[in-house]
C-alpha cells in the first residue's frame, strides 16, 4: 500500500452541496463501491448497525416530497422557513443520486447506541472517501427531517433504529473546492 494515495484522498475530501452539483446520475458500480467500502467501517461487537437506501431517477422526486411533507408538518408554525421548505422540494432532484442513513439498533442493546451512531460515522466518512477518489461530491445532510422518526419510518426501519440523514451524491457542476485547517499543533497536546 502507498500510504501517499490515502493521504491525498482525504485531504482532497470536500463537502459537495446539492446546488454545487449536477443530475448527472452516478453509475451504479460507483455506489455499490461506496456502499462496499461503507461496510468495511469499524464497528464494535461487529453489529455493523449501518442501513442505506439508495434514491435515483423519479425516486429522487418521490424523496424530496416526502422530506418537504415532513418538515411541513414537524415544524411548528412560529419555526417554519419558506427558503427551508423551498430547499427540501428540490434539493434530492438536483443530484445524480441520495443515500438515507440508518442505524440498526443492537437488539440486546449491550453496545451503546452512542458506539453505533459512532460506527455509522465511519461508514459514512469512508463513502464520502470513496467518492473523493472517484471525482463525486458528497454531502453528509443531517436535517430535521432526514433524521425524523417519519425518515426512519419512510425507510423501513424499526422504532429503536434511527434515521441518520442523507447522504447526496454528484458530479461538481464546477471546480472541486478547495479548504484548509488549523494547525494540527493548535488541537494536540502531548502527554
Amino acid at each position: 500500500m502507498d500510504p501517499t494515495l490515502i493521504t491525498e484522498v482525504i485531504r482532497n475530501r470536500r463537502t459537495v452541496k446539492p446546488g454545487q452539483m449536477s443530475d448527472r446520475p452516478v453509475d451504479r458500480d460507483i455506489i455499490e463501491e461506496i456502499l462496499q467500502n461503507a461496510n468495511w467501517a469499524p464497528t464494535h461487537g461487529m453489529t455493523q448497525p449501518w442501513r442505506f437506501k439508495v434514491y435515483q431517477g423519479q425516486s429522487r422526486h418521490e424523496l424530496a416530497d416526502f422530506l418537504a411533507a415532513t418538515y411541513k408538518a414537524i415544524t411548528p408554525p412560529e419555526s417554519f422557513k419558506q427558503a427551508k421548505y423551498d430547499k427540501f422540494c428540490v434539493n434530492p432532484t438536483l443530484v445524480g443520486a441520495v443515500i438515507a442513513v440508518g442505524m440498526k439498533r443492537q437488539e440486546s442493546g449491550k453496545i451503546t447506541e452512542l458506539d453505533e451512531i459512532m460506527a455509522v460515522a465511519c461508514a459514512v466518512q469512508n463513502m464520502h472517501l470513496t467518492a473523493t477518489a472517484h471525482g463525486v461530491g458528497g454531502f453528509w445532510s443531517t436535517n430535521v427531517a432526514a433524521m425524523s422518526d417519519e425518515m426512519r419510518d419512510y425507510i423501513g426501519l424499526a422504532p429503536n433504529d434511527r434515521a441518520l440523514g442523507l447522504f447526496y451524491l454528484g458530479y461538481p457542476s464546477c471546480d472541486w473546492p478547495s479548504s484548509a485547517r488549523e494547525d494540527i499543533t493548535t488541537k494536540v497536546t502531548w502527554a
